[in-house]
């Protein structure tokens, strides 16, 4: 196994300093301004802010019912500056600490609220999903293989505004164009090859990214005849827009309450749910900071069961690959070659580990494109199947 430095937020001016000094700070803005909390959830917030911009790193308090997990996780960092720690342990201690600052966890009126919700619930509402839910109809007349190729594309696609389902034919040139690395033929091989087994499909985000994974998996079940599809979400609010089983319910309702394709879709989801075909699972890792190499037991033993897991969006690619400055020549293979079974990778890149490109590419992306890695404007589709006895 090959190694490379862990990536850390200790470098002003990059990617994760940004983060920290800027991402994060507006983040606090909104979350204060979207709920009434009162002034002991503030103050707790504006504390937190202060520390990890430049405070120490302080231990979880007594009163944490994860504190003994996250003392380990957090072993030989506890006291020493925020900016030493890598950015994945970071930035999960730091959403951690905000559920916590804003009363999800202690007893209360604020806990179970996701102080995400307002933003993720005004993205789902937008009018913007009205037209892309729309464009829906347009994919029913097409080849099996054509709508299927129009599905992928919108489901890696299905954070920009001008793409998802208007791409219905998957001939974008733009988005084509802005591919660094394109196993779709692989990726749709392997969804063929796995018709009566298994297909896990571990979420990234709610709300508008959300729809297009529905509407994928709808097609797996419906069209092509995989026996069962798990969607894995996480157990809590998590990097603000990360879907949970609430989120994943209201983006059925909303597919539901619209008109047209999208209705019939959203209704055979709900009977999906109901049979047993579609199960919503989740697991306590999924918000761990950690590499999904360190996966326990009972979670790797139930992707191993997998014909294919289809891993969404960047927080999953750098927890797949390890969160490192690894060459971007770096083979897919080798770093992803651990996962417990077949994997593929549907990301649009917005930090800054990436692997499996071709020199030309990233030449061609350093000259040309100097942000390409973290300005979400790229995005790879990289599949790896281990050797079949």
């Amino acid at each position: 196994m090959p190694t490379a430095p862990v990536i850390r937020i200790d470098v002003p001016g990059s990617f994760p300093w940004g983060v920290f000094h800027e991402r994060h700070p507006e983040l606090v803005r909104q979350v204060l301004a979207a709920r009434p909390y009162g002034p002991a959830e503030r103050a707790a917030v504006e504390d937190l802010l202060a520390e990890s911009t430049g405070g120490l790193l302080e231990p979880p308090g007594t009163g944490l019912h994860d504190r003994a997990l996250w003392l380990a996780r957090g072993a030989g960092l506890w006291g020493r500056p925020w900016s030493e720690a890598p950015f994945l342990w970071a930035e999960s201690w730091f959403h951690r600490r905000l559920l916590e600052a804003t009363g999800y966890f202690r007893p209360g009126p604020w806990q179970g609220i996701d102080p995400f919700a307002p933003f993720k619930d005004a993205e789902l509402a937008g009018e913007a999903v009205d037209g892309e839910l729309a464009a829906l109809d347009g994919l029913a007349d097409l080849p099996g293989e054509a709508r299927a190729r129009a599905l992928l594309s919108s489901a890696l696609w299905g954070n920009r505004a001008d793409l998802s389902f208007r791409m219905a034919a998957g001939t974008d040139g733009e988005a084509a164009a802005d591919l660094v690395a394109d196993d779709s033929g692989p990726l749709l091989a392997e969804l063929a090859r796995a018709r009566g087994g298994t297909v896990c499909l571990i979420a990234d985000n709610a709300a508008r990214e959300l729809l297009p994974d529905l509407v994928l998996i709808d097609h797996l079940l419906a069209a092509d005849g995989a026996n069962r599809v798990v969607l894995y979400v996480k157990p809590q609010p998590y990097f603000v827009s990360d879907a949970t089983m609430a989120d994943v319910l209201a983006a059925v309702d909303r597919l539901r309450t619209a008109a047209g394709a999208a209705r019939v879709v959203g209704g055979r989801l709900w009977q999906a749910m109901e049979s047993g075909a579609l199960r919503v699972a989740t697991h306590p890792f999924f918000c761990a900071p950690l590499p999904y190499r360190d996966m326990p037991a009972d979670l790797r033993g139930e992707l191993a069961g997998a014909a294919l897991t289809v891993l969404k969006g960047d927080l999953n690619y750098r927890r797949l690959v390890d969160d490192r400055h690894w060459p971007p020549t770096t083979p897919f293979a080798e770093v992803a070659g651990h996962f417990p079974s077949p994997v593929a990778a549907l990301r649009t890149l917005k930090s800054d580990v990436v692997t499996g490109l071709s020199q030309a590419t990233v030449t061609r992306l350093d000259a040309t494109r100097p942000a390409w890695r973290t300005a979400g404007t790229h995005a790879l589709v990289q599949v790896h199947v281990p050797p079949r006895p």
